[in-house]
């Protein structure tokens, strides 16, 4: 019976042995550059990576059949909180996290050592590696990086990025809102949480009604409508205090502050 996996493995060793994705400076030879958005490296690959990185896959190949010199690096994401996140949980012994490392694959005795983010990073890695090499993705696997300082080129090539791009005017400071971790104090990204994801700031106009010397606030998301207004709620299941903002006093619910 033919096995198309003795087949593929015969062909992937013979691309490796005659490294013929490996790309060195020709200037004899036009060259195009193609790169595969860096994987993020705390669980192993999906279908949708293998979607993507097909189709620059193909494009790769299709310009190498048209003598173009094709320089396929790949990255590895690593930076963030999710990792970092992934380590903590395993170190207070979540079992919701346990759970969901057991049920994409990590074996038990792995587990303890995903108190280490730089561990997760590197087990991920190798994985994500071995998959894409099953792929046949053609890769010049010698420019293989990963955007911490666990790959110190990579990381001053950021900086360097950075500060050419301040000093040329195009990096500015703002205020905005962000989806703030008071744990880990700093803003929190769509995938750094562990549910929430599409969860993102909600911008209310607030209402001050006098009452007394202070007053009731209200929120709205739509105040060109409160000409039509004739009710104000009270919560009476909700605990209410009487905050000092900016010299004034204001009722609101406990859960506001």
């Amino acid at each position: 019976m033919l096995s198309f996996h003795s087949i593929e493995e015969k062909w992937q060793r013979r691309w490796e042995d005659a490294r013929i994705f490996e790309a060195d400076p020709d200037p004899s030879r036009p060259k195009v550059f193609v790169t595969f958005p860096y994987p993020y490296l705390n669980g192993p690959l999906h279908l949708g990576h293998a979607y993507t990185c097909t189709k620059v896959d193909i494009y790769a190949r299709f310009k190498r059949m048209q003598g173009y010199n094709v320089l396929f690096p790949q990255g590895w994401h690593a930076t963030g909180e999710p990792i970092q996140g992934v380590a903590e949980r395993v170190k207070l012994g979540d079992k919701v996290q346990i759970k969901i490392l057991l049920d994409s694959g990590v074996p038990e005795s792995e587990i303890q050592k995903f108190t280490d983010p730089k561990y997760i990073a590197e087990y991920y890695r190798k994985l994500a590696k071995r998959d894409m090499k099953r792929m046949g993705y053609s890769i010049d696997w010698r420019r293989e990086f990963i955007t911490t300082t666990l790959t110190p080129t990579y990381s001053r090539f950021i900086e360097w990025q950075y500060n050419t791009l301040r000093k040329k005017g195009y990096v500015t400071r703002g205020t905005h809102p962000v989806i703030w971790c008071p744990k880990c104090q700093s803003p929190t990204g769509d995938h750094d949480r562990l549910e929430g994801e599409g969860v993102s700031p909600i911008e209310y106009v607030l209402l001050k009604f006098r009452y007394n010397d202070a007053y009731l606030m209200a929120a709205t998301l739509r105040p060109e409508t409160i000409y039509g207004v004739t009710n104000m709620w009270i919560n009476p299941d909700a605990d209410y205090v009487l905050a000092l903002v900016d010299g004034e006093k204001w009722i609101v619910s406990k859960a506001t502050v």
